[in-house]
């Protein structure tokens, strides 16, 4: 996918896919499967095999009650896996708050900057803004990881969304980041009840008033579990449903853990939604 990395992710019509690759000991979604180097790099080049657009690498978890981690442990769990992957067939994204992080990963070649605190950690705007070919992510969130599930509440959870990645963009475009490299995810878990995902996933279109692709990331989530009674690892049928669902209501993006079905699952909404066009 070097191809999309040189143009902007705003001009591809079809939605994108984002493979999950947690470098963590004790990720919600698979309690360090991946953690050693050649178990990520496997997992990443399986994903990229099964139509991964953009690879997403994480070495801190963000699952609520988590805690932060050093800048030298996310760096020793991350770089050995992004040197291997950068110039493969998928962009690669790397997930991650620590300006330190950003920069490293930046010196050896990703094409973006998930970052779920949405650059504001003190120099994260700094650092991305004279890389003008670097995409990045601006998440909402409210509080942090340990504590963001202790009673969330929004005047509006829709606006209040809205309105701070409204927000972020103008400060980041203050900065000398280019719109066309801003991309937004409203952060369904993160500080956010059972009630406030369902509205905004229901309501996710309002947000590309903002004109940038909105990812969602809903693959295997509490939410789903909460609805379904699913365990973490039996939440594939869910999680699909959740990214059509978010597609169908303007997501660009879907960050996922089951690539391959997801990218079938896509592929039938396509043609369905290009079915007028086939004579």
């Amino acid at each position: 996918m070097i191809a999309l990395a040189q143009r902007s992710i705003h001009s591809v019509r079809y939605p994108l896919v984002m493979g999950v690759v947690n470098v963590t000991p004790d990720s919600f979604s698979d309690g360090g499967m991946f953690f050693s180097v050649e178990n990520a790099i496997e997992h990443a080049r399986q994903l990229i095999d099964e139509g991964a657009d953009i690879l997403d690498i994480g070495g801190e978890s963000t699952r609520p009650g988590s805690e932060s981690i050093s800048v030298n442990e996310e760096l020793k769990r991350i770089m050995p896996i992004i040197e291997a992957l950068v110039g493969e067939d998928a962009m690669i994204s790397v997930d991650t708050s620590k300006p330190e992080v950003m920069q490293q990963a930046i010196s050896v070649g990703v094409d973006m900057i998930n970052d779920v605190n949405a650059l504001r950690t003190p120099k994260a705007l700094e650092t991305v803004a004279g890389h003008q070919h670097l995409f990045v992510c601006l998440m909402h969130m409210q509080g942090g990881p340990a504590h963001m599930q202790d009673n969330p509440q929004y005047i509006n959870i829709i606006q209040d969304v809205y309105d701070f990645l409204d927000q972020r963009i103008q400060v980041a475009t203050a900065m000398g980041i280019k719109k066309d490299r801003l991309i937004i995810d409203p952060g369904f878990g993160f500080g956010k009840t059972l009630q406030h995902n369902l509205l905004l996933l229901k309501h996710l279109r309002h947000f590309t008033q903002l004109h940038v692709p909105v990812l969602a990331g809903l693959s295997r989530k509490s939410m789903l579990g909460a609805i379904t009674g699913n365990s973490v690892h039996q939440r594939i049928h869910e999680s699909i449903a959740a990214a059509i669902i978010a597609v169908n209501n303007g997501a660009k993006i879907v960050r996922v853990h089951d690539v391959k079905a997801t990218k079938q699952a896509l592929a039938l909404l396509a043609a369905v939604q290009n079915s007028d066009s086939i004579e």
